[in-house]
């Protein structure tokens, strides 16, 4: 029987998910929703699947705009979040416990969205290419499909080898590698108490050390599948604004028409 992966793991996303959503990335998802909301031209009642839903920051600011959302997701902690944010909001989505590998996609919903870089980390590409096709199998004949990604393009642009911060009760040490010809990009989260000097990182243990690595896609492989996948019109953009999707992008953005 395969390994689980790390992204299937419970235990790594109690630990890293207020580190990795932290309160810039919950402060800029209504704007998100209403971008999405707007590329895709849904109006109230039309469904959108939210694949790759986590803690629901997404799915809830759509359903707030009047959609019918459901929220896919591999941990289950993060569903029961989410649905108590959107109980919260008085809000009814459907959170359903999915691997988006083996999604059933029998049923088809006007846009689906997959938000926040949260593609690219299985082992095998031909995983990564399963659930691309999934997701795109899951969009109406006339609907859309959103991604948000780091791209290839956009790592090479923005490429850092490492920060220190503190965040949620940590000091948060990051250290990024190149995998291959560009490939990948290795990215090593430690976390150390909050007090932890810098000059004392070196000869102190860190508290959680988690390596992970991100298949790197250049935007036109990306375009060109979901041709392949039945979309009619595909086109890349630099941020949700639509603006060029060239050496000032923000980050890489797919919208795909069916």
């Amino acid at each position: 029987m395969k390994d689980m992966e790390w992204f299937e793991k419970e235990d790594f996303w109690i630990t890293f998910a207020p580190i990795m959503f932290d309160d810039a990335r919950w402060q800029e998802a209504p704007a998100v929703a209403e971008y999405v909301k707007k590329l895709a031209g849904l109006k109230e009642g039309q469904t959108v699947l939210d694949a790759g839903c986590g803690l629901g920051r997404i799915s809830v600011e759509l359903a707030l705009l009047g959609l019918d959302v459901t929220g896919v997701d591999i941990i289950q902690t993060e569903l029961e979040a989410a649905k108590e944010s959107a109980e919260d909001e008085g809000l009814d989505i459907n959170f359903v416990n999915a691997d988006l590998r083996t999604l059933n996609t029998n049923k088809k919903y006007d846009c689906v969205v997959n938000l926040y870089t949260s593609f690219g980390y299985c082992d095998t590409q031909e995983e990564d290419m399963l659930i691309l096709k999934n997701m795109a199998d899951s969009v109406k004949p006339g609907g859309t499909f959103i991604m948000e990604c780091t791209s290839r393009e956009t790592a090479v642009l923005y490429w850092t080898s490492g920060e220190i911060f503190e965040r949620a009760g940590y000091k948060v040490v990051t250290e990024f590698k190149v995998e291959g010809a560009w490939e990948g990009l290795s990215s090593r989260w430690m976390l150390y108490p909050k007090d932890t000097k810098d000059s004392e990182l070196k000869t102190t243990t860190a508290i959680k050390d988690h390596t992970f690595i991100q298949r790197l896609y250049p935007a036109s492989f990306l375009r060109d599948k979901l041709k392949d996948f039945g979309f009619k019109k595909v086109n890349v953009y630099g941020d949700f604004d639509l603006s060029p999707y060239d050496q000032n992008a923000r980050t890489m953005i797919i919208v795909g028409e069916k």
